[in-house]
């Protein structure tokens, strides 16, 4: 089983047990979980949509680390004008636990359907008195 997901704006091909290099997540506990999913795969069947939105993938905080460096050197010509500087990105290892197919969401029992609201009957012209005179 294997779904697709959504995590710092990049998307993911995860199973039970892989590792995988996320854009850092502050804050992130010992659980996190990614939904809605993209796309689930269980043994064959695809589920996409609403049935994919019900799954959950639950994933364990492993490490941090610091990406490559990114050099960065702006220049401007006689003007003697140079700067360098740089960045490293954080980010954070997970270890993919669970790919859980969710049931889609239904309505609890004794929970009754939202009335659709009514057209409003067109409203009769008031009268008006004939002008004095």
């Amino acid at each position: 089983m294997y779904a697709v997901i959504k995590a710092g704006g990049k998307q993911y091909k995860v199973r039970p047990g892989d590792v995988i290099e996320v854009e850092h997540l502050p804050g992130a506990g010992e659980r996190v979980r990614f939904t809605p999913i993209l796309v689930v795969d269980d043994e064959g069947r695809t589920h996409v949509g609403k049935e994919a939105a019900a799954a959950v993938v639950t994933a364990r905080p492993v490490g941090e680390v610091k990406g490559e460096k990114v050099k960065v050197f702006r220049y401007r010509p006689k003007t003697g004008y140079a700067r360098r500087g740089g960045h490293r990105q954080l980010y954070t290892l997970i270890e993919i636990e669970e790919v859980r197919l969710g049931e889609p969401a239904r309505r609890r029992a004794g929970e009754v359907a939202r009335a659709e609201p009514k057209a409003a009957a067109p409203a009769e012209p008031a009268e008006v008195p004939p002008p004095a005179g």
